[in-house]
């Protein structure tokens, strides 16, 4: 009697995503962000001095600022969704059952959604303050009202952009299908941003860690690509 042995099934090695020239736009998306936020960030000199801001101190907004952020901001924004996009198409496809990978289409849209109203705002001030093309239309209380819509609009949008950072952690360190020290750099905007949120309730925090994140992390993946597996040894 013979014994038909069944054919012993090779576990399938990850291979290297040779496409590489769509990280470039969450690589660009994370550098306008960081001009949209910090580098045309309007806070008064109050603000530094912990003195008290009213309304006196609104017409000290940077105008030209506040028009320069409006700009970088929304070039930031179709980015982001270009890149969510982008992740949606290529890497969801590769990995099939990871919860992770469409946590981060999901942050980057959330994201994206947010900023619009940050940066809007920032461009409503530069309309509405002197030099702008609706000057007079608000008097000062208005105008203070969206400085301090501005005090935290343009950061704290980016708290989406945070999550899709830890998602990119899971999918490093334990999915394993992103290079290891994207997954270990990828901790420190996380982690980061939990700590001044537990210790302080600071909401802004996202803004000044994760627009730095997405431009090293995707000039990364632009690099190195992604790791897939096969969609039957995918875990």
């Amino acid at each position: 009697m013979e014994l038909e042995l069944s054919p012993v099934r090779e576990t399938a090695a990850p291979r290297i995503d040779t496409n590489r020239l769509w990280p470039i736009t969450g690589a660009l998306a994370g550098l306008f962000g960081f001009g949209a936020t910090i580098l045309t960030d309007i806070h008064v000199a109050t603000d530094r001095r912990d003195e008290l801001t009213s309304m006196a101190n609104v017409g000290e907004i940077n105008q030209r600022a506040a028009h320069l952020s409006i700009v970088l901001g929304f070039t930031c924004v179709v980015l982001l969704l270009a890149f969510a996009a982008y992740w949606r198409s290529v890497v969801e496809p590769k990995t099939p059952r990871s919860i992770a990978s469409r946590i981060v289409t999901q942050g980057l849209t959330a994201a994206a959604g947010a900023l619009s109203l940050g940066y809007g705002w920032k461009g409503a001030s530069a309309i509405y303050h002197a030099n702008g093309m609706d000057h007079g239309t608000y008097d000062d209380m208005g105008l203070y009202i969206y400085y301090i819509l501005n005090d935290f609009g343009s950061y704290i949008g980016w708290f989406s952009v945070t999550v899709a950072a830890g998602a990119v952690v899971w999918m490093s360190l334990r999915e394993r299908s992103i290079p290891i020290w994207i997954g270990i750099f990828s901790c420190i905007p996380v982690l980061a941003v939990l700590a001044w949120t537990v210790l302080t309730g600071l909401p802004g925090f996202p803004g000044v860690v994760s627009p730095i994140w997405m431009a090293v992390a995707c000039t990364g993946l632009a690099i190195h690509g992604t790791f897939v597996r096969d969609e039957q040894e995918f875990r």
